[in-house]
């Protein structure tokens, strides 16, 4: 999985997990909705800087972002139980 699509991942999972819409957490981070929405569709890559005030932003580590998710979490895979019914 490239880099950008772990970042799309991570932001989603996190940000939604904080209950927060793109809106909400942009102008917690001051940065643009728009950018936010590009970032969860892995169109730009995020500067370091812009990671940081995310993850500040979503109370976790930068790191947390940035992190492959792991094989069991099923992150990005489809249910297949639900498609063979």
């Amino acid at each position: 999985m490239k880099i950008r699509e772990v970042l799309a991942l991570n932001l989603r999972k996190f940000r939604r997990a904080k209950g927060l819409s793109q809106e909400e957490l942009a102008d917690r981070a001051k940065i643009d909705r728009t950018y936010i929405s590009a970032i969860e569709r892995s169109v730009y890559a995020a500067s370091i800087d812009v990671v940081d005030r995310l993850a500040r932003n979503l109370d976790v580590e930068a790191a947390d972002l940035l992190r492959q998710p792991s094989a069991s979490s099923g992150v990005g895979k489809k249910d297949r139980r639900a498609s063979s019914s």
